[in-house]
């Protein structure tokens, strides 16, 4: 097979392109790939589609090509443009590759399963380009799944913050629970934050949201009363956060505890910081003995790590008659504890207890987000950090929206 033939083949190429002319470079490890068209071929406007004569020639492009042997190959061409009455000059698409991109679609489809499976700097040097040119890669997979993806209603929706780095550096994340992605990143964890994804939908639109968990953050809070409409019955926080508070409480109980006996000379809290962080079902077998003879002390950790436990209760009932009993005897336990980090967090749990009881229609959680919270602290380790917020909200796009990333071949 003659090598014009070839890669021509290889590269796809159509009538009425043909290939002209292949050079090889075997220093520079490089094969140059030159293309024309046949003569009076009539061009579609890329815009209205009508048939149009050539007008003129683009200066001479090149696009990066899948490595033919291990070599870089690289695909030259002058591209026609048309005179469109309607549109004026244009220039014509051609199969090969997407507009205004420096690489064929097919190195594109490469490059985007690569940096799927590693962050930039390693794809950069699988596909033997720079970080630029890899960050560019990427930009565009992104960009390009947004614009086919419609906007859609979220019925199940997660709300929550990630940290971007050290000191009050925050981003809003907006993730479907239903679809395990994340729909809309926004900067800081302000009510703006959230405003600015509900402004992006109808009032019809909002009305379809069915549930929506976050965590008790009131500027997410008003965010939401103001624009979802019947907010107060789709409203559920998050069963993980809520826990959160309380294994917190036990610990500033732990503490307080541990420094009042080592003045006495006891030091049985000693090294059992994670040990009160268990839940019952979750205790190693190992540890069980140990927690039993602990809590035989009667010491206040002991009854606060009860306390907590007892509150985990409430998931599991099925009535919401039998769950604000359960919580209206746990509420007078905890506030006769004495144990005033206890007390705090149920003073803030019976202020907000609607919006935990949602729970039990809803029987949501931010399980899912929790899951991709964990993906995004991944990407980040991966790029050891981004000063940049841009580059870290298209990279969460990129590896947790649930976009189709990838240009469509032809």
């Amino acid at each position: 097979m003659e090598v014009k033939e070839l890669y021509r083949q290889i590269l796809g190429i159509e009538k009425p392109w043909r290939v002209s002319q292949v050079e090889l470079d075997i220093r520079a490890e490089r094969i140059d790939v030159k293309v024309v068209h046949d003569e009076e071929v009539r061009w579609p406007c890329p815009e209205c589609g009508q048939l149009l004569s050539v007008y003129d020639h683009a200066p001479e492009r090149v696009w990066r090509h899948l490595d033919t042997c291990q070599f870089k190959t690289y695909l030259h061409a002058r591209i026609p443009r048309v005179k469109c009455p309607v549109h004026g000059v244009r220039q014509v698409k051609v199969s090969w590759a997407e507009a205004h991109s420096r690489f064929t679609v097919l190195f594109e489809r490469l490059a985007i399963a690569v940096l799927r499976e590693a962050n930039i700097e390693g794809a950069a040097r699988l596909l033997r380009v720079s970080w630029d040119e890899a960050w560019n890669l990427m930009e565009r997979a992104v960009r390009r799944g947004q614009k086919r993806k419609s906007r859609r209603v979220v019925k199940k929706m997660g709300v929550d913050e990630k940290s971007l780095g050290k000191g009050h550096n925050y981003l809003t994340l907006v993730y479907d629970l239903e679809e395990a992605t994340v729909e809309y990143i926004a900067d800081d964890r302000r009510k703006e934050s959230l405003d600015e994804y509900f402004s992006l939908l109808s009032l019809a639109q909002r009305k379809e949201i069915e549930a929506i968990v976050t965590d008790i953050w009131d500027p997410y809070l008003a965010s939401i009363r103001e624009h979802v409409p019947g907010a107060e019955d789709k409203l559920v926080f998050d069963r993980y956060h809520l826990m959160r508070h309380l294994v917190e409480a036990v610990d500033k109980v732990r503490k307080q505890e541990h420094r009042e006996l080592k003045k006495e000379g006891l030091e049985v809290l000693a090294g059992t910081k994670y040990l009160w962080l268990y839940s019952q079902e979750n205790l190693p077998p190992e540890k069980r003995n140990f927690l039993s003879w602990l809590r035989k002390k009667r010491l206040k950790t002991a009854r606060a790590w009860a306390i907590k436990e007892s509150f985990r209760e409430l998931w599991a009932y099925r009535s919401l008659a039998w769950a604000i009993k359960h919580f209206e005897s746990w509420y007078a336990w905890a506030i006769r504890s004495r144990l005033n980090p206890i007390k705090q967090v149920a003073r803030m749990f019976r202020k907000y207890l609607r919006n935990i009881l949602t729970y039990l229609k809803h029987r949501i959680t931010n399980a899912v987000s929790e899951g991709l919270n964990s993906t995004i602290q991944t990407i980040k380790k991966m790029a050891c950090g981004f000063r940049n917020r841009e580059h870290f909200k298209i990279a969460i796009y990129f590896h947790c929206g649930g976009l189709d990333l990838y240009p469509i071949t032809h």
